[in-house]
């Protein structure tokens, strides 16, 4: 199993205490917290990308390239890059840029994203975010895998001879698609043979479930690989304490509150009010640090997923944060690694060696793969 950490930098207070850090302060601390996590040992880390509500993130490409300046090893994502809303060439340049800059370690996750107020704030129907995420996505592609692309299509004006720069640092990176609600996220990352990012934020697991059942049967059906159909599953918020009824003592009120909040906001509702209900049965991964190990394994169970991303409760103190992500890595990640391996990042996957593949790209690890498989099954 590898594990993430995705903020995508609500800006409420404290919904127990009212305490409230400054824009500047919550930005610095988010950025910050990529590099203790690489620190500590985590695989990757993710900054969120919405433009409407109390959000800092609306620019998740300056934040990744300002981690990417303090960190040498981590993967850095989106969570979710939302494509539907923006140009496909803009995206080509800027996380290409990011790609640079971190020499081969991002990999990008794209979606609608659950948001509705984003579309109309571009002038954009969100009854067409499907249309729009489908060709924009096959524009990108294009823009990261070939130069001099001739386009057109309805989402925006063609193109003629284009090339942006910079290019990708190894090849074209992977690209993840976000899965929420859906079948067709799910249906276009099995189209492309790539990876699936589950939310596994607010419903019943049965939910996501059915989500990742169905695009392992479309991957396959496309002809993909199976060995590739990589898994990630969020979990909303962490938190650690000595016991189970500790955590429950210090971040029940702050998670029933927060639930409250949100509950009027569409796609943010869920049946887990209380922290008793959200620890039995939802997402949340709050306890102990074995009820912790105990949760991602049961997710596990049902989506045997490669990469389990989370959320830390950024409304407490930056100091309680950094205590929990080291538990998390010291208690929790070495049991669940045992229990759940991945070839994820390692030189099984084609894209395992971003940034350098013993010298090589990405497109050349990826044929040699193949190739000593054929030779493998004669």
């Amino acid at each position: 199993m590898r594990f993430q950490v995705l903020d995508i930098l609500p800006y409420v207070p404290n919904p127990v205490t009212g305490r409230h850090v400054s824009p500047a302060d919550r930005l610095a601390q988010s950025v910050q917290m990529a590099r203790f996590a690489e620190q500590v040992g985590l695989d990757s880390y993710a900054f969120g990308e919405r433009h409407a509500g109390h959000i800092l993130s609306p620019s998740s490409g300056v934040l990744l390239g300002a981690a990417a300046a303090t960190t040498s090893r981590i993967r850095l994502q989106t969570g979710v890059c939302v494509l539907p809303i923006l140009d496909p060439v803009r995206v080509a340049e800027d996380f290409a840029t990011v790609d640079q800059l971190s020499r081969g370690r991002l990999e990008l996750t794209i979606g609608k994203g659950n948001e509705a107020r984003q579309f109309p704030l571009f002038g954009l129907d969100q009854d067409d975010r499907d249309e729009l995420l489908s060709e924009k996505y096959e524009l990108l592609r294009r823009l990261w895998r070939e130069e001099d692309v001739t386009w057109s299509g309805r989402s925006r004006p063609a193109l003629e001879h284009a090339t942006t720069l910079p290019r990708p640092f190894a090849g074209a990176p992977r690209i993840w698609h976000g899965s929420a609600t859906t079948l067709s996220s799910v249906a276009l990352a099995a189209r492309w043979g790539d990876p699936l990012f589950s939310a596994n934020a607010i419903q019943p697991r049965e939910n996501y479930k059915r989500l990742i059942d169905a695009y392992r049967e479309q991957y396959a059906a496309h002809g993909h690989d199976p060995r590739y159909a990589y898994v990630g599953a969020g979990s909303s918020f962490l938190f650690i304490a000595d016991t189970t009824q500790q955590a429950k003592e210090q971040f029940g009120p702050v998670y029933e509150e927060i639930v409250r909040v949100f509950a009027s906001r569409p796609g943010n509702a869920t049946p887990y009010r209380d922290i008793d209900h959200a620890i039995a049965e939802g997402p949340v991964l709050v306890g102990s640090p074995q009820q912790v190990v105990e949760k991602i394994l049961y997710f596990h169970e049902a989506f045997d997923h490669d990469l389990q991303s989370f959320s830390l409760p950024t409304m407490l103190p930056y100091e309680q944060q950094m205590d929990m992500l080291e538990r998390l890595s010291s208690e929790v990640m070495p049991v669940v690694r045992a229990h759940a391996p991945t070839t994820l990042w390692t030189d099984e996957d084609p894209y395992g060696g971003r940034p350098a593949y013993r010298g090589r790209t990405v497109a050349d690890a990826a044929s040699e793969i193949e190739a000593r498989t054929r030779l493998a099954t004669g």
